[in-house]
């Protein structure tokens, strides 16, 4: 929905943003990604371990900024991320992100050079965040 200090794009602008929408979600790396998604979501031990590895490197980055890490605080870090690593539907899921990240680079770059323009920085809303 449009407020009044949004402006209304021509109708097809309209369309070939939806057409531009419509490929990208279509698209291998963006489809792959989103499988992959969908598999971690409903791999309960898989969230678990990255929330334990998420909380085990916060500890780590806190005693590190107060300089008080021991090698008894990283090794059970470096367990968790060479689990993270072997385990598949986590590894499938940040290789599908990786690729779809490159994906979605590809298609700014090359728009930006058609436009001549950071299509990037166009297309960010404005706002603090």
């Amino acid at each position: 929905m449009n407020t009044p200090l949004e402006p209304t794009l021509p109708s097809y602008l309209s369309l070939a943003t939806e057409a531009l929408i419509e490929n990208l979600l279509a698209a291998e790396p963006i489809v792959a990604y989103h499988r992959a998604q969908i598999l971690f979501q409903a791999d309960a031990p898989a969230r678990a371990l990255i929330d334990r590895l998420g909380a085990a490197q916060a500890d780590v980055r806190q005693k590190q900024s107060r300089r008080e890490v021991t090698q008894s605080d990283i090794d059970p870090l470096r367990l968790l991320q060479g689990e993270a690593q072997t385990n598949r539907v986590i590894f499938d899921y940040v290789q599908t992100q990786q690729a779809a990240i490159g994906f979605l680079r590809e298609i700014n770059r090359e728009m930006s050079e058609l436009l001549g323009v950071d299509f990037a920085s166009l297309a960010k809303r404005p706002g603090c965040c």
